[in-house]
């Protein structure tokens, strides 16, 4: 069975905290390929960045990784603002039944999992690949998330071969920072070379962006 791992986010900007997850995924899983989703959040008054920049940069992170990736602009083009359920059905619809989806995401969105749109619905589309973080503990989350993972861990073998309903976690993964951290440093003047790619921090000096 084909697998396809699936990263979202805003990527304002992207950072290396990103292709450590997609990369650390992608090994574990063996999955054949990658697709990025920019997404153009609710909040689009709080972004620096137009969504072309940002899928720019994101084409610029991902550039020379040993799998193949695709920018999937799908989100961007719709023009507003949209949830990742219906994102998942139309990868559904474009990719077939025959594959394995693996979204992947950091333990904090999981623990917000009961807040997203249609939640219950994204493991009929979707296995749900979580990164833990250091202290992060299943018995933490809420309870409507804790009684829908019952019977849904999975090994990444069984993530690999099944299309979608289970959820695996990397415990071993521990990025700490964030895209608004780096926004800061970059307002204040500084350059976080450890946290951002070189390509991508000369994209962003050339067009004057978080100033």
């Amino acid at each position: 069975m084909r697998c396809v791992a699936l990263l979202g986010g805003t990527f304002d900007p992207v950072h290396l905290g990103h292709v450590a997850l997609a990369s650390h995924w992608m090994q574990l899983l063996g999955a054949d390929a990658l697709r990025v989703l920019p997404a153009l959040p609710w909040q689009k008054a709080q972004l620096s960045t137009t969504a072309e920049q940002r899928a720019e940069m994101a084409q610029l992170a991902f550039t020379g990784q040993p799998y193949p990736v695709v920018i999937d602009r799908q989100e961007l083009e719709r023009g507003t603002p949209t949830f990742t359920v219906d994102t998942l059905r139309s990868l559904r619809k474009q990719l077939g039944n025959d594959v394995s989806l693996a979204f992947l995401m950091g333990a904090d969105q999981l623990q917000k999992l009961d807040t997203w749109r249609d939640w219950r619905a994204l493991f009929g589309l979707a296995h749900l690949c979580v990164a833990a973080r250091p202290g992060f503990a299943l018995d933490r989350l809420p309870a409507a998330v804790q009684k829908e993972l019952q019977g849904r861990m999975a090994t990444p073998e069984r993530v690999r071969t099944t299309p979608a309903g289970h959820i695996c976690l990397a415990p071993d993964l521990a990025v700490d920072m964030s895209s608004s951290g780096i926004r800061a440093a970059l307002q204040r003047g500084e350059q976080p070379d450890s946290l951002i790619s070189p390509v991508v921090l000369d994209y962003i000096e050339q067009h004057n962006l978080y100033k």
